[in-house]
């Protein structure tokens, strides 16, 4: 039978609202008993902490509140409560299939710290920009039912020496406390090659801080995402910190398609060609062929229509394209 101690603690918890350690607790004690062979007892155990665990998910009627960062944190992390989940997601068969690996591990992380092992939290995502790499780490936030923090590189990167790498391990050891989902956006600002002719030594300080961040387990199982648009940039020692890299592709036909159905509903095409709006399509990110099926459906309200037209899509999609076009030449210039 369980221990006192286990007990006393399991009160604590449950009284303090922290529901994950909780079930760690429970399923510590399942774990005791089927070492002592009371295997059937142990399978009960898991079987009712699963389901409670799945009622508490389903459960939930208004928005958990999540609280803000405080102190020495504010301005450092950016919280964002999760809007989205994978299902909002436009994703490739192969990327889907990573996710869902991600996720399995991170809801089955007491079984596998049973076995001691650790699930698969440190992730990074490559891809072009409006690939849908922040919304992936927002729909993956909400698939755990965590908060999303965003690190905020402006407020982290300064040039003082050592207070960069300062802010970086008080970012990490908020991550050992507070389970969440952690993204450090466009990170090739902080893991660029150490050899770069424009390297400077204290920004290589702040990436062997970092590796050495990324090394340290914690018992919270966090996940930490680093996102990047130019991969190319990074270090090649950052390859071996990450448990799992997923790389983001510009959208294929089919997933065009998706993108375009689903952001412009409730509102229909009328016989749709869709050849055609591939093809005004091809080339542009998840995000621009979204904002462009999004001014169709505004064009058609404000035009007091109920439906779009193949050459509304189209004329919003080229337009997406004469934009990037003039970005572009003003970069060149």
């Amino acid at each position: 039978m369980s221990n006192t101690k286990q007990i006393l603690a399991m009160l604590r918890s449950r009284a303090e609202g922290d529901e994950d350690a909780f079930y760690s607790i429970a399923l510590q004690v399942a774990a005791a008993e089927a070492r002592q062979g009371r295997r059937d007892t142990a399978h009960e155990m898991r079987a009712e902490i699963d389901k409670a665990r799945a009622r508490q998910s389903r459960g939930a009627s208004v928005a958990i509140p999540f609280a803000s960062p405080r102190g020495s944190l504010e301005g450092l992390l950016e919280l964002r409560a999760p809007r989205f989940k994978l299902k909002d997601v436009v994703l490739g068969d192969q990327l889907t299939g990573r996710f869902g690996d991600i996720l399995r591990q991170q809801r089955k992380r007491d079984w596998l710290r049973e076995h001691g092992k650790t699930p698969n939290r440190r992730i990074l995502f490559v891809g072009p920009p409006g690939s849908g790499k922040t919304m992936s780490a927002e729909a993956l936030a909400g698939e755990l039912h965590l908060p999303l923090f965003i690190i905020r590189l402006e407020g982290m990167i300064t040039r003082y020496m050592g207070e960069t790498a300062a802010k970086l391990r008080m970012i990490f050891d908020e991550t050992a406390k507070r389970r969440a989902v952690y993204l450090f956006d466009e990170f090739d600002a902080v893991g660029g090659q150490r050899t770069a002719t424009n390297d400077v030594a204290e920004m290589r300080r702040v990436l062997n801080s970092f590796l050495q961040f990324m090394e340290e387990g914690n018992s919270t199982d966090s996940v930490i995402i680093c996102s990047t648009n130019h991969p190319s940039l990074l270090d090649r020692a950052l390859l071996r910190r990450y448990d799992q890299v997923l790389e983001f592709d510009a959208p294929t036909s089919s997933e065009i398609k998706t993108l375009v159905s689903a952001n412009i509903a409730p509102m229909k095409v009328i016989r749709p060609a869709w050849k055609h709006v591939i093809q005004a399509a091809d080339g542009l990110s998840q995000s621009e062929i979204a904002r462009a099926a999004d001014d169709a459906v505004k064009t058609a309200i404000l035009d007091e229509r109920k439906h779009l037209t193949t050459e509304d899509l189209v004329v919003r999609l080229k337009e997406r394209h004469s934009m990037r076009s003039a970005f572009m030449d003003t970069q060149g210039s």
